[in-house]
């Protein structure tokens, strides 16, 4: 049983108007809301089951005729649904990959329908310990079952289902995103046309999954986290501010760091002899980490990290090319940065050795950059430049038609 509105919009572009200085963007935009999962609970990775399950997502541009144009967007760890456009006309602040998706842009909105849904265990509309526990009518808390990027995956084949897609044109993302688009690939081969994992890995190495642990660790050791347990008192925010802090750390590279801060003071000439602010690292850093907690949920840091510290697609099938042998006929970009020393260009030779070793289509760029791990969302020509190409040869290759002219509703 899934709930659903209506009537079902294809295109979540409400007002035509576009705000100020936002160059080719698909407008002003609304995150709806897909629930399933009441009548029979979805069976996690774990073992446990979780329902109802409440997935936010936003939708951009339009459906063709056959349904083939789709392109799903999976966010990286401290992403949400919305991707594109603005929640209002007075809206500040863009969609995450909002350089990327719109009329013209790398996700092209007058060619494909986009979609992008916040993950379980997430805090941004989607079900997670910040939501309510039907059973007992507060915060799930630490009482939320411990989710994988499979179990993510899981849950928006439930979405992909609820809007009529039978195939995927394209599934992109980087980071975590990167690990959903392979999950993907391996979990559901005949749904998906087309990956696009970036600057991703299929495996978090030791050392990742101790940045991962020292993040987990500066939440636990805030008095306010009370074993999870913070939903009506005051939240263990300086707890996540610091493990944001160090996670942002590891998406710079030394070069970019340099190149932005150096040793630069913050607003004085001397140092400061103390344990104020002296360097402007130091005062961006705080920045960061403050700025996070407004919109983040400690507990859903926990979950998120841990999941991606699980992934690992050969787990269980004796090599990552095993993994790979009922997704050799996808058509695979890959992509990593020089710079980035969070997952180094070595992961993704990784997956395209696997790739390669099954016959799959698979194009690689190793592209420089000084931005480290965030170059997949700052490196903004260049990406355009290559999504639109790959993109554009997936399309031709298989006759993908472009959508419909814009209607009052869909058909259904």
């Amino acid at each position: 049983m899934v709930s659903r509105s209506s009537v079902f919009a294809v295109n979540s572009v409400v007002n035509p108007g576009q705000p100020m200085n936002a160059s080719n963007s698909v407008g002003i935009v609304e995150t709806k809301y897909f629930t399933f999962a009441q009548d029979e609970p979805l069976v996690l990775d774990s073992g446990e089951t979780l329902g109802p399950i409440t997935l936010a997502y936003e939708t951009y541009g339009r459906l063709n005729a056959n349904r083939s144009n789709a392109i799903l967007i999976s966010h990286a760890l401290s992403g949400d649904a919305h991707a594109a456009g603005y929640h209002t006309p007075d809206d500040q602040d863009p969609g995450w990959w909002d350089d990327c998706i719109g009329p013209g842009k790398a996700f092209d909105t007058h060619k494909y329908f986009v979609i992008c849904a916040n993950v379980i265990g997430g805090c941004k509309g989607s079900t997670g310990p910040s939501s309510i526990n039907p059973k007992t009518g507060k915060p799930y808390g630490l009482g939320f079952p411990v989710v994988t990027i499979g179990d993510m995956v899981r849950a928006q084949r439930h979405l992909i289902d609820f809007l009529g897609i039978d195939k995927l044109l394209a599934i992109a993302g980087g980071s975590m995103g990167g690990m959903q688009v392979l999950q993907w690939t391996v979990s559901y081969p005949d749904r998906v046309q087309a990956a696009l994992p970036l600057a991703t890995t299929a495996r978090h190495s030791p050392m990742l999954i101790a940045f991962s642990e020292v993040g987990r660790q500066a939440i636990y050791a805030d008095p306010n986290w009370n074993g999870g347990d913070y939903y009506d008192g005051p939240r263990p925010n300086a707890g996540l501010a610091v493990a944001r802090m160090v996670g942002h750390i590891t998406y710079l590279s030394e070069t970019s760091m340099h190149q932005k801060f150096g040793r630069r003071l913050q607003a004085r000439e001397r140092y400061g002899y103390d344990f104020s602010t002296d360097f402007a690292i130091e005062g961006y850093l705080r920045y960061k980490g403050n700025r996070f907690t407004e919109r983040f949920d400690a507990n859903s840091y926990l979950y998120v990290t841990k999941a991606m510290d699980y992934f690992d697609l050969s787990d269980g099938q004796g090599s990552l090319a095993a993994a790979f042998l009922n997704s050799a006929r996808i058509t695979y970009l890959v992509v990593s940065f020089t710079s980035d020393w969070l997952y180094p260009t070595y992961h993704s030779k990784e997956l395209v050795s696997a790739l390669t070793a099954v016959g799959a289509d698979v194009s690689f760029c190793n592209l420089q950059s000084t931005w480290g791990h965030d170059a997949f969302l700052l490196e903004v020509d260049t990406m355009t430049n290559l999504i639109t190409n790959f993109i554009g040869r997936i399309t031709s290759d298989y006759h993908i038609p472009l959508p419909i002219a814009e209607s009052a509703s869909d058909s259904r």
